[in-house]
């Protein structure tokens, strides 16, 4: 078996990592870690520590290590000396990732992060065109800030454990809200009108939970419905950590029908970005 390649992408609150190795011809992944701390050269060298113990690596085992995210900038040497690293951009990262991940050749690839970035990856003369197609500031953040805000809960694994039982009538402004006759003919009338339009005074932590949740994925899922329609497709790749939670992943699952825009979650969704990274060609 080959030396190993590894990808460290150091986001805004956690750090992933991930391995490839050649075995016989074909690219080997192996499993992604991703651990957490608040100073990123801490949260890169233990990604780095526990991930290689983990896997039994030394470090002459390792090709090269390729780095991407916000907190890349703070490593500005290599890991350890003789060790070869790059950084790689953070979108090209993204790209690749979406595209490996759902097995595609085209696709806008969502990277649902603290904030959420849109990119244009496809497959093209023997390489891979990426374009940053812009994002928004609506993301996991937005989701955790919110919350601990209103509810004073500020892990994803309580907000997910609110929403069950949640009802979106007591929160959100539907469409068949303002309007009693069918004036929109192809419009599904339980659509949005207004995330938060209808918040009821009698709206408990359930319901208001669910509404945070499905005004983060709605917003992020009609830009990727703009996204794939300028470029005629009719696929879109999620990636990042909210792909992981189960009632974003509902919003997206109805958006699907009503917009004719196949989301596609794949598996690892949540390390996308740092298995494009590893996946970086190095002459760039």
């Amino acid at each position: 078996m080959g030396k190993a390649v590894l990808g460290i992408d150091v986001g805004g609150s956690t750090t992933k990592i991930v391995g490839f190795r050649e075995k016989s011809g074909n690219r080997v992944l192996i499993e992604p870690q991703c651990v957490r701390a608040t100073d990123p050269l801490t949260s890169i060298y233990g990604a780095f520590g526990k991930f290689t113990m983990q896997n039994g690596l030394a470090l002459s085992d390792i090709e090269r290590v390729m780095v991407t995210g916000a907190g890349s900038a703070f490593l500005d040497r290599p890991l350890y000396e003789g060790l070869d690293c790059r950084t790689v951009p953070e979108f090209n990262s993204v790209g690749l990732g979406g595209l490996y991940l759902s097995d595609l050749d085209e696709a806008v690839v969502v990277s649902m992060g603290t904030g959420t970035a849109l990119i244009h990856a496809k497959h093209q003369n023997g390489g891979t065109e990426i374009e940053y197609l812009g994002g928004t500031g609506v993301g996991g953040g937005t989701l955790i800030g919110i919350s601990r805000k209103m509810l004073g809960v500020d892990t994803v694994e309580h907000i997910e454990q609110l929403c069950e039982g949640g009802d979106l009538s007591n929160v959100d402004l539907r469409i068949r809200d303002i309007s009693a006759k069918n004036i929109y003919p192809g419009v599904n009338y339980e659509l949005t009108a207004s995330n938060f339009g209808k918040l009821s005074d009698l709206a408990n932590k359930h319901d208001i939970a669910l509404g945070i949740v499905n005004m983060v994925a709605e917003t992020i899922g009609m830009m990727a419905v703009f996204a794939a329609r300028n470029f005629k497709l009719d696929r879109v790749v999620l990636t990042g950590n909210l792909t992981t939670i189960a009632p974003i992943r509902h919003v997206f699952g109805v958006m699907e029908r009503n917009f004719g825009i196949r989301f596609i979650i794949p598996e690892n969704a949540q390390y996308g970005t740092v298995i494009g990274a590893a996946l970086c060609p190095t002459d760039k």
